[in-house]
């Protein structure tokens, strides 16, 4: 075969450090414009960004040249290295992430998911909904692990 072809969507989450809310809502846009703009530079696209002032959820697709950790190493550092440059000193990502693979059938269901974090959180907390993700996708886990 001459080409490759690859549908590799993953939605992606990571939080702050000691998930302290760190994200204003006023910032949110611009952080999430901001991850889009890393994902273009790096050949790889954002197709849904969202999250609270304490964690992010992206949804990627990533081609077959753009390995998954690399895509969330560029996201994660360039974000933060942004957000100390524009006046949040001490800005920081907790270690980690959390990346379940995504079928195309389920690509709405992320994407609504994704731009309702807002108000799904006013009901479940991170640490709640991240162990949800887990236990889901049958990801075993030591919970003294998880937080850091």
């Amino acid at each position: 075969m001459a080409h490759t072809y690859v549908s590799g969507l993953f939605h992606c989450v990571f939080s702050t450090k000691q998930r302290c809310g760190l994200i204003p809502s006023a910032k949110q846009p611009d952080v999430w414009s901001y991850l889009g703009g890393i994902a273009r530079k790096n050949g790889f696209k954002l197709l849904a960004p969202g999250g609270t002032d304490n964690h992010v959820h992206v949804l990627v697709s990533l081609p077959a040249t753009v390995p998954l950790a690399k895509a969330i190493q560029l996201m994660k550092g360039g974000s933060s290295k942004w957000m100390n440059d524009s006046g949040a000193n001490g800005f920081a990502w907790q270690e980690g992430y959390g990346a379940f693979s995504v079928g195309i059938s389920q690509l709405t269901a992320t994407i609504a998911y994704i731009n309702t974090q807002a108000e799904h959180h006013h009901k479940r907390g991170f640490e709640e909904e991240f162990l949800a993700f887990l236990k889901k996708h049958g990801i075993a886990y030591d919970s003294k692990y998880v937080w850091g």
